[in-house]
């Protein structure tokens, strides 16, 4: 194997990528714009909540309860009702998400330190927003009778339940999602290498190769060493998306991920080596990239819910998938700031998925047409 050749093919391969704007904005662009675009569609959290309020006590107590609550405009108080039936036909139009009763004698329970309940009434069409209104509103009700000079006892049968959520405290979906996100949008440099070594047999330019004194090793470690590097530019700019634009925190090392995102680079290029064998156009490829890594991403590899471990099927299929792997450490270094000690399982996982690929892909390949 010549090293000499092999930069030579990275070489023209790196003047391809920045001459044809369609693959440079494949490789290197495209994962940002679809991390952008991407995280907006699956965030589950509820922007803002319109509600109605049902003011029985009309108290002062009561009164700031309400300004407590709708503070920070998360939750916009759109009417004030004076009966259920009222609230009924608000929420049967539509006009409100929900509505929250405060019984009378709400003020002098809470000064004698009694228990008092205030209903929350949501419109329940909806149950994921239904849900973290509710969610929301307790929280913030609690953090209110916290701040009172004699709050109330919260015991329930004598057991003090107090919930606390670490990495994450506000519990919004997009602090997990675009971490989540970031390996499934990585699969765009692995994609434009399947086609880039697709493209060759389609065009013919492949034929002119074979004349060439250039080996298996020497083509496709330049290809790879082309892409790999781009691919790396591509980590930087959705890394600056995630912490700058989306505002999520990063509590790991840089360049801890940097390598770790060569690392699943690696893997996924492996896979898309290994496809560029058997396939002779770039429509049959960006097929295969699409249905056998990039879809079942979004389902399986455990960005929405966690990988189902019940079954060995659904297991083995989730964890032949990079994603799965790269998944766990993007949260894992973003949120919890883990060193390598606490990835070294699926950061070996993914170097044996690259590895293998280019190495199976190194067998396979033959330097002649059909």
């Amino acid at each position: 194997m010549s090293i000499h050749r092999t930069l030579t093919i990275a070489r023209k391969e790196f003047r391809h990528i920045f001459r044809d704007l369609r693959t440079f904005f494949l490789v290197t662009v495209s994962p940002a714009f679809l991390l952008l675009t991407l995280s907006y569609i699956f965030v589950l959290d509820v922007q803002q909540v319109v509600i109605a309020v049902w003011d029985l006590d009309g108290s002062t107590l009561s009164r700031r309860y309400v300004a407590a609550l709708t503070a920070d405009a998360d939750f916009r108080i759109q009417v004030w009702v004076t009966s259920y039936s009222e609230l009924d036909r608000l929420l049967e139009a539509g006009r409100v998400d929900g509505g929250l009763v405060i019984p009378p004698g709400f003020e002098a329970a809470l000064r004698a330190g009694r228990q008092t309940q205030v209903q929350a009434v949501m419109d329940g069409a909806d149950p994921i927003a239904a849900s973290q209104a509710v969610f929301s509103l307790s929280q913030r009700t609690a953090a209110f009778a916290a701040s009172l000079p004699a709050p109330p006892p919260r015991i329930v049968g004598g057991l003090d339940l107090r919930g606390e959520a670490w990495y994450n405290p506000t519990l919004k979906s997009l602090i997990s999602m675009v971490p989540g996100l970031i390996p499934i949008v990585l699969c765009m440099p692995a994609l434009a290498l399947a086609l880039a070594l697709t493209r060759e047999k389609e065009t013919g330019s492949f034929e002119s190769l074979i004349a060439t004194p250039v080996r298996g090793p020497e083509y496709l470690g330049g290809k790879l060493l082309a892409y790999l590097v781009n691919g790396l530019v591509s980590v930087f700019l959705v890394w600056m998306v995630a912490v700058l634009y989306f505002r999520v925190p990063f509590r790991g090392a840089f360049s801890l991920y940097g390598l770790l995102a060569a690392d699943y680079l690696m893997a996924g290029m492996g896979f898309s080596l290994l496809i560029a064998n058997f396939v002779r156009s770039q429509q049959t490829a960006m097929l295969l990239v699409l249905v056998l890594f990039f879809v079942p991403s979004f389902f399986v590899a455990g960005l929405i819910t966690p990988v189902d471990t019940g079954s060995l099927g659904s297991r083995m299929v989730a964890y032949s998938l990079p994603t799965t792997h790269f998944i766990l450490i993007n949260r894992g270094v973003f949120l919890k700031g883990l060193g390598i000690e606490a990835l070294v399982s699926p950061a070996a996982a993914l170097l044996g998925m690259g590895v293998g690929g280019f190495v199976l892909s190194l067998l396979l390949f033959r330097k002649r047409l059909g």
